[in-house]
């Protein structure tokens, strides 16, 4: 049975070592968020360094999730000290599990607050595809299907939670999937019909 994998990426407003109050508060919601969604039906697994610090991204030991990587349009640093990024891998049973956990609860009240830690983006934040059972997505792989979405818009090779698609390729019935048309609103960001979640 195929799995769901989801990769998300954000630009912070301040590097993960920042000392303000702000950056703690972050990381303190962020775990908080990481032990919920690890306990949520569908959930299977994510990318966790095997031993790392905090912002020790590229220089983790990430195991089968592969050495680690971000979009080419990322342009921070790339240190523990200077990095400015939050992005996560993840594999999920199905579409549905996936949308319950980001669109509800504890994460959902992180998804409010994304503008006082994140830049705005105009790219797009998240991309699914499938994988075989058994298979482990990587970063490069994760990196390489939201520059694919980006560029091509949403397609059986990567897609949204508002346009996605089944294991077989054929577009998935979304009806209760997917943001409602006030869930996703950006303020300031320009509309891109072929990269919109």
């Amino acid at each position: 049975m195929p799995h769901l994998a989801l990769y998300t990426f954000g630009v912070l407003k301040a590097p993960l070592a920042d000392p303000a109050p702000l950056t703690h508060e972050f990381y303190a919601l962020g775990e908080a968020v990481y032990r919920r969604i690890g306990r949520h039906p569908g959930y299977l697994a994510r990318a966790e360094p095997a031993d790392a610090d905090r912002g020790a991204l590229f220089e983790a030991d990430w195991g089968a999730w592969g050495e680690f990587a971000v979009p080419t349009w990322y342009g921070k640093g790339r240190t523990p000290e200077t990095a400015a990024l939050a992005t996560t891998l993840s594999l999920w049973t199905d579409l549905r599990s996936a949308f319950d956990a980001v669109y509800t609860g504890l994460h959902r009240a992180a998804l409010n607050r994304r503008y006082d830690w994140f830049e705005r983006a105009e790219h797009p934040t998240h991309v699914f595809w499938w994988v075989h059972e058994g298979t482990t997505p990587t970063w490069r792989e994760g990196v390489s299907r939201l520059e694919h979405l980006h560029g091509h818009g949403s397609a059986p090779h990567a897609f949204t939670f508002r346009h996605s698609f089944a294991p077989d390729g054929t577009p998935a019935a979304s009806e209760g999937v997917g943001p409602r048309s006030g869930d996703q609103v950006r303020p300031g960001r320009r509309a891109n019909p072929r990269t919109r979640t």
